[in-house]
């Protein structure tokens, strides 16, 4: 029979799977002897049973009866008595960090009665005589955490409640409501259960924890849960465990106080004392940011016994995960709580720098530094920051909680922001203070910016899990989000609509758009900036050592995308070790484009002849300048594969010109055979018409005078001195047919310039996968190909019969809000159908050809998660823009360090 549940004493840390990442941690500590309260965990594998069969499993109450009692022998004190009740917490914990996406009670087991004795049982250590105040703040937070979170009750009805009672004792501080306001206040707040929910708030202790556990369990699948998984693309079978844990009390006084602690700065990676502490709170008023918080170093003056013990924990926390630790922490009564710990999460710089450090300090190896970080984190650094030296108008700072440069249209509620951003609009989300229900608003949003709150703020913690840039906790700003508008110290007013930007590295608010400047990782990665520079800061010098390990681990070689020498130099200097896709239509935009026109419409062979032999020099100066750029690097050219009308007069345009020159009655012969010429061609799905192998099978000459210039050029570098390896690409082939054709024709010119230059102009001829029929018959190709290189941008298009073009604005968003994409297909490959076509094309290809170089050129040769299935498959080199470049030559090390951890286990 399975077991649903754990005493925190049963598990650890390596049991995020079954514990969620929260019950494993508590676990973890209480194993190293720290401070925890007693508890249990309800495993994710309850809540996997009670979500496919809608409820429990019939064992686990009984479990949880066991672990109760148990629980209460310990403590003293049963649930909910009336003379001295033990109360719960019941807190979610998924594997992953979800923070603030789904649902927490707290005080479980205050009933009319209890309270009462919650009040006698504090009285005896309490010396101020406020143990009745305590009590009923207590009650009033379980009705209104269980109204809204179990009940469904809209949480707004509550916060109304609060306010007016705050309005009528004259106050805008909850501190300033005695005992007899808040015993008021819970009346209100049990009226408002009543008419919202349709019955009255359970009395019964038990009652209200299996409702919580239920509630917690329902979380996983909530919207705002949903989207979070979906934005940190985080699986959606793995459930969250249940945590039930005993209370401890931060609010019985000013002695008594909770916080969140970070071991490490989550925003520098700063060595530090870093966090939050409120005085007098339970532990949803820091991350709610309902009042501003103090530095947690000035716990040290509050209570420097606590100050002590905490700190010294926080450093054993550390050398125990060898990482940045995100700790939670109660103190009651000046005795202290250790209520979570986990890896923190931080932002891309600090994972760059935190990475170098552990490594500095011995506590982890090159490898782990490496996969501590990620390519969507380097991504991020390489991001525009705002121009030091622009003229800008700061009207506020606040807390650096996320860095970053963003403007944007001021909206201040999550509806506007995300209808504006899907009209193309940038924005900033303005809040006093954000809540999860503001997820959509913030993943919508350029940056967030916030009154109230800190480092350890929802918002500052999301914002940070997504690459965010954030500002929080910016007292001096009055946001009114009725009237949507803030107010600055200096009178200035901020209209909902006007540009503001956020500087989440300073903290700086700033009136309008503030221009931007290249990140200095770019500098450093384009050699403007070197790493041993007296201008490169820690965060470029880490970079550099990321880099540096990276580039002697991984197996994948990393190419770039590159049409011209300008590209083919950039490239370079991100560190591509060749180009893997050079598109030759690219070179005939523009005036040249009339060119290929004239080639495809050519009526006869001296037509055709003269456009070729116009074209030929141009692409053999275009094959020069980028063989020299690449200095004896690989290149692959792609020949010409342009989808036919991107080449031809506008049918439309044509016709009307035709209709006009007839209704004045002038004669227009050479627009009349022209429209005639273009009906013959058109084509209704171009991208699945004449195109690619088929152009140059069905134009005679085409494909020829392109590789004629690709070997003069090569002959011609080589006279030069220089060196070019060149791969001749063959686009959009079905059939080995095609291929061999097309081979032997380039074979023949390939042999005739070396004939008459003297160059050795070898090269590689292959082609490019971008059929699932290319796909399934690549053992065929392999016998005629030297090479594959895998499209999937159109092999994507072509498994799944849709054009990217025309479907990702028309119901791209609709698939993913629905869950049928997790992620664009185009972003992240499809790995259960493109992904398997490519692993069968290289298994069938490497078993015809053993020596088949294998690599990719789609897009997605630069998305990290593409880029560790590349590595698992086999691939010889990934290809992709030379602005992904560092990213994917991180990734490619990261999968080969994860393949590595696999086959040792």
């Amino acid at each position: 029979m399975p077991k649903f549940v754990y005493d925190f004493t049963e598990g650890n840390k390596d049991l995020k799977d079954l514990l969620g990442g929260k019950g494993a941690n508590l676990a973890e500590m209480t194993n190293l002897g720290l401070p925890v309260p007693p508890g249990f965990t309800i495993t994710t594998d309850a809540c996997r049973v009670y979500l496919e069969q809608g409820q429990e499993p019939p064992e686990l109450r009984d479990e949880v009866s066991e672990y109760l009692e148990a629980l209460e022998a310990k403590m003293g004190r049963k649930l909910g008595q009336a003379d001295g009740p033990l109360l719960v917490s019941v807190r979610s914990g998924a594997k992953f960090s979800m923070p603030g996406m789904m649902d927490t009670v707290l005080n479980i087991g205050l009933n009319d009665e209890s309270v009462l004795g919650l009040a006698a049982q504090a009285d005896g250590a309490d010396s101020d005589g406020k143990s009745d105040r305590f009590a009923w703040d207590s009650y009033r937070r379980l009705i209104q955490m269980f109204g809204k979170t179990v009940l469904g009750v809209d949480g707004e009805h509550f916060d109304e409640a609060l306010e007016e009672a705050k309005r009528a004792k004259g106050t805008h501080n909850d501190l300033d409501l005695n005992a007899e306001d808040l015993r008021a206040l819970v009346e209100s707040f049990k009226a408002i259960v009543e008419k919202e929910a349709g019955r009255s708030f359970p009395q019964d202790p038990r009652e209200q924890m299996d409702l919580a556990i239920r509630a917690v369990f329902e979380s996983w699948n909530g919207d705002r849960a949903k989207l979070y998984r979906r934005q940190e693309r985080i699986p959606n079978d793995l459930g969250t465990a249940v945590n039930v844990c005993s209370m401890v009390f931060g609010n019985l006084g000013m002695d008594s106080g909770t916080g969140v602690a970070f071991t490490r700065d989550p925003a520098s990676g700063q060595t530090g004392v870093y966090g939050d502490y409120l005085q007098n709170a339970q532990g949803e008023d820091v991350v709610a940011g309902i009042r501003n918080t103090v530095p947690l170093d000035q716990l040290e003056q509050i209570d420097a016994s606590s100050y002590a013990e905490l700190t010294g924990i926080m450093t054993t926390l550390e050398q125990h995960y060898r990482d940045l630790c995100d700790i939670e922490f109660t103190i009651e009564r000046g005795k202290l709580w250790m209520l979570q710990t986990r890896v923190g999460k931080r932002t891309a710089g600090a994972a760059f720098r935190i990475a170098v450090q552990l490594v500095d300090e011995g506590l982890i190896s090159q490898d782990e530094a490496v996969d501590r970080v990620t390519g969507a984190q380097l991504a991020q650094l390489m991001f525009p920051r705002f121009d030091e030296n622009a003229k800008t108008e700061q009207i506020a700072k606040g807390m650096n909680a996320s860095p970053g440069a963003a403007s944007g249209k001021a909206v201040f509620d999550s509806y506007t922001a995300v209808k504006w951003s899907r009209s193309g609009e940038k924005v900033i989300l303005i809040r006093r203070e954000t809540n999860p229900d503001d997820l959509n608003g913030m993943i919508a949003a350029q940056g967030i910016l916030t009154s109230r709150g800190g480092k350890t703020s929802h918002a500052a913690v999301v914002a940070r899990g997504m690459g965010k840039t954030c500002v929080c906790g910016a007292e001096s700003l009055d946001v009114d989000t009725k009237r949507r508008r803030m107010t600055a110290p200096n009178g200035e007013v901020v209209e909902e609509g006007d540009v503001i930007s956020v500087d989440g590295t300073s903290g700086a608010v700033y009136l309008g758009e503030v221009p931007v400047v290249a990140s200095p990782v770019v500098e450093y990665f384009e050699g403007r900036l070197g790493a041993d520079s007296p201008k490169a800061d820690d965060l470029v010098k880490a970079v550099h050592r990321i880099m540096t390990w990276s580039d002697e681990r991984r197996r994948l070689y990393v190419r770039a995308n590159a049409d011209t020498p300008e590209d083919a130099a950039r490239a370079r200097r991100f560190g591509a070790q060749g180009i893997g896709l050079c598109r030759t239509e690219h070179m005939f935009l523009g005036e040249r484009r009339a060119l290929i026109e004239r080639l495809i419409l050519a009526e006869d062979d001296d037509e055709r002849e003269a456009a070729l032999n116009e074209l030929l020099p141009m692409q053999r100066d275009d094959f020069v300048a980028i063989f020299t750029a690449m200095g004896g690097l690989p290149v692959t050219v792609r020949l010409l594969d342009p989808p036919l009308h991107e080449f031809l007069p506008d049918i439309t345009e044509l016709s009307v010109r035709v209709a006009v020159a007839e209704a004045k009655g002038e004669e227009n012969e050479n627009d009349l055979r022209l429209l005639q010429a273009v009906h013959k061609m058109h084509e209704a799905n171009p991208m699945l018409g004449l195109r690619g192998v088929r152009l140059g099978l069905v134009i005679p000459g085409l494909f020829m005078m392109q590789v004629r210039a690709i070997a003069e050029a090569a002959a011609q570098v080589a006279k030069a001195g220089g060196v070019a390896r060149v791969e001749i690409m063959v686009p959009l082939v079905g059939a080995v047919q095609e291929l061999e054709i097309i081979r032997d024709e380039a074979q023949q010119v390939l042999d005739e310039v070396k004939e008459r230059t003297g160059a050795d102009v070898r090269s590689l001829i292959g082609t490019m996968i971008e059929l699932p029929r290319a796909a399934l018959t690549a053992g065929q190709i392999a016998e005629a190909a030297q090479f594959f290189s895998f499209g999937t941008n159109d092999l994507t298009q072509t498994t799944w019969g849709f054009s990217r073009d025309d479907v990702e604005g028309a119901f791209f968003s609709a698939y993913l809000d629905r869950g049928i994409f997790g992620v664009s297909p185009f972003e992240t490959l499809d790995r259960e159908g493109v992904g398997k076509l490519v692993r069968i094309a290289a298994e069938e290809g490497r078993k015809a050809r053993p020596e088949l170089k294998l690599g990719v050129c789609g897009e997605h040769g630069g998305d990290p998660d593409s880029v560790h299935f590349f590595h698992q498959v086999g691939l010889d080199y990934v290809s992709c823009s030379p602005f992904r470049v560092p990213v994917a030559r991180l990734e490619a090390a990261r999968a080969a360090i994860e393949s590595a951890g696999s086959d040792s286990r």
